[in-house]
């Protein structure tokens, strides 16, 4: 808990100053150009060589099954046979394939049990294709699961640490199949915002427009700048991305507060602000305390010893801050500082948050994870 309150403090005092700079980002760090984009990978595979941390054949048919079929294209005629090993497990094999990938690259891969095995350390994951949304083999997986936890067992404990059920394999997957995608034949390109808004839509093409000074850029709505490359004087698309995707904007952002209930963490931007609110919070506090009364017979009397139940009960109510009134035009990061020096703890601060959004006073958009 005392981490979690130093990082919240730290955040805190990064918010002090209300008034901060915007400060100039890469347009390539704000948007993504149209075609130029990933595509995700799946694949079902089989692992081999755990230390008995295996699928259950009985729970997990499925593994019987994959491991006959590979067996049978290896050459090796297992129908009919009866063979309970737990060296393997069934596993999911997850990638990425980059744009602009070719044959012969190497992308990393994530390989995650679906049976009931115990742990994926030290196992082996086999030829594995992974395919695309369009069912089409891209890549093909193979090597050993870099798991990333610790699983020991003993007669009467077991202790988990991490998640050793899933692990990574870098450069595990070779490209096959390449996306076809011809971006020498674009003769526009579509600038797509990752967060959309007007305000830094404009900016963008303002400094594109500036830099190429024929008028090459246009805003069509809060996420999208086309760019005519007819119009940039650049041989190629590829150049024409070059000269735009390293120019640098002020983007404007949103007022937003983010607060984590579990952690207490509460991250805000230096543009919301508050209306004149007033603000009063205390603390209620139930304590039950059990104090059985054990009564027993006289000596040398007959008689059973008897448990007298007596119960106290209690309600107290803990100072808090009393009733306050926070003048309009107030940033959040000055409440925030002034509810710290108070000793508020984050989770009356998240609280308090919640009522003044509630009452309408904070000029923000309030996410809560």
């Amino acid at each position: 808990m005392t981490s979690i309150r130093t990082i919240l403090f730290a955040l805190i005092s990064l918010c002090l100053v209300s008034t901060a700079s915007a400060q100039s980002v890469r347009i390539k760090d704000l948007v993504e150009v149209d075609g130029v984009r990933s595509n995700d990978l799946v694949g079902y595979g089989l692992v081999v060589g755990l230390n008995g941390t295996g699928d259950g054949l009985r729970n997990a048919p499925f593994t019987e099954e994959i491991m006959t079929n590979i067996l049978e294209r290896l050459g090796v005629n297992v129908t009919g046979e009866q063979f309970r090993p737990r060296n393997v497990a069934a596993v999911f094999v997850t990638g990425r394939l980059p744009a602009f990938a070719r044959a012969g690259s190497q992308i990393d891969v994530t390989v995650s049990a679906i049976g009931d095995a115990k742990s994926l350390l030290g196992g082996t994951l086999i030829m594995t294709p992974l395919n695309a949304a369009d069912g089409e083999i891209y890549a093909v997986a193979q090597g050993t699961v870099i798991a990333g936890g610790v699983e020991a067992e003993g007669e009467g404990a077991r202790v988990v640490q991490g998640v050793p059920t899933a692990g990574v394999i870098p450069s595990g997957a070779r490209i096959e199949r390449e996306v076809e995608f011809d971006f020498t034949q674009l003769s526009t390109l579509r600038l797509a915002l990752r967060e959309p808004d007007f305000t830094t839509a404009a900016r963008i093409e303002d400094v594109i427009n500036r830099r190429v000074g024929r008028q090459a850029a246009t805003m069509l709505d809060a996420g999208t700048i086309t760019v005519d490359l007819r119009r940039t004087g650049v041989a190629s698309p590829a150049r024409a991305v070059v000269a735009i995707e390293n120019l640098s904007v002020e983007p404007e952002r949103r007022a937003r507060v983010v607060v984590d209930q579990r952690s207490g963490t509460i991250v805000m931007g230096s543009d919301v602000r508050l209306s004149r609110v007033a603000v009063s919070q205390g603390n209620l506090t139930l304590r039950i305390e059990e104090a059985p009364l054990a009564i027993q017979p006289n000596p040398f009397a007959e008689g059973e010893t008897v448990i007298v139940p007596r119960t106290g009960a209690g309600i107290e109510e803990e100072p808090g801050i009393g009733l306050a009134e926070v003048p309009g035009g107030t940033s959040l990061s000055e409440v925030i500082a002034g509810l710290n020096a108070l000793g508020v703890s984050p989770r009356d601060m998240i609280d308090i948050l919640k009522s003044i959004k509630a009452a309408g006073a904070l000029h923000a958009e309030f996410l809560v994870m």
